[in-house]
């Protein structure tokens, strides 16, 4: 299979792709080597991480290629072999195997592997809102194939993003303050953002990088019957009725929705979702009660995810040099 063309696409990650097997779905780059952030110099942004992900159909045959490609990518995990690497990547934390720290073409990498199914899952209904999260803001996307389903699941993932923001913010609000909104969704619970994370990584994502979210957002906000959009004041209205909050409710992908459900419905009553949902649009906690869906989302993935990292990077200084 030959490697799709690329558009508008810096060298280097044309360079650091044609490194790996071409069995790919979906590729994009992501984070602060390949955006500028807020307070960040250039030459600073040139040093940082390159980080990627990955989407692949079928990924014990491309781990097995990979291997034979950049076993030294791999942990000592690599021992295991292609199978249990993909059952790795499949059963723990978010779906999603890592390799990090790795040399390519001058800069340092790390890349995610998941498969396109359960990426499809996540963008569709935010089971770990992991890869599904930094698809809610600017990415630089570097392959996508024509599978009609994951197409209409990124679109889907944004919409989401949306929806679940106009319920945490007030009746008006800027752009500005939609895209912190949305770009601090898949951080909600995120235990690095206490322990290790800059506090104002949210903000130097958005700031500048406005008209990057512009692009990605402005065609579902103009489309969209639950705002008056108002792109030359920089400013949105969204229906805060109970009827519109019903609405944007019943829009959430369906793990939030189970969530938001659990805090709401009282042990042995088994409501169904839509009623628990019309309860919650009247509650004047409702925004809250999103957000503690996201927070219970995000911090069992980002726990499951950060222990699996701390595994494979005490090993992989060892397994360089095998």
């Amino acid at each position: 299979m030959t490697l799709p063309a690329l558009q508008n696409t810096g060298v280097i990650y044309r360079r650091i792709l044609s490194q790996f097997p071409q069995d790919i779905s979906l590729a994009f780059a992501y984070g602060s080597g390949v955006f500028k952030q807020h307070g960040t110099s250039q030459g600073q942004m040139e040093k940082n991480m390159l980080d990627f992900v990955f989407a692949v159909d079928d990924p014990v045959t491309w781990h097995t290629m990979n291997l034979l490609q950049n076993r030294r990518h791999y942990s000592i995990l690599k021992i295991l072999g292609p199978t249990k690497i993909s059952s790795i990547q499949n059963d723990y934390g978010a779906s999603v195997y890592y390799n990090t720290l790795v040399p390519a073409d001058g800069r340092i990498i790390k890349y995610g592997v998941i498969s396109t199914d359960s990426l499809i899952d996540d963008l569709m209904h935010w089971k770990t809102l992991y890869v599904a999260g930094r698809l809610h803001k600017p990415v630089k996307m570097l392959v996508q194939n024509e599978n009609g389903k994951l197409r209409a699941a990124l679109v889907s993932n944004l919409k989401s993003a949306v929806m679940a923001s106009f319920l945490m913010l007030p009746e008006s609000f800027t752009e500005e303050e939609l895209f912190l909104q949305i770009a601090g969704l898949s951080y909600a619970g995120d235990f690095r953002m206490k322990i290790g994370e800059d506090k104002s990584k949210v903000s130097n994502i958005v700031k500048d990088n406005i008209q990057h979210f512009r692009i990605l957002y402005s065609n579902i906000l103009r489309d969209c019957p639950q705002v008056v959009y108002k792109p030359p004041q920089g400013r949105l209205e969204v229906d805060k009725s109970p009827e519109g909050q019903f609405i944007q409710l019943m829009a959430l992908p369906r793990t939030l929705q189970q969530r938001i459900t659990k805090l709401v419905d009282l042990p042995g009553k088994n409501r169904d979702v839509e009623e628990i949902l019309l309860q919650v649009a009247q509650d004047p906690d409702c925004g809250a009660m999103v957000h503690q869906g996201l927070w219970k989302t995000v911090s069992y993935s980002s726990k499951k995810l950060m222990k699996m990292w701390k595994g494979w990077k005490r090993k992989q200084s060892v397994s360089q040099t095998s």
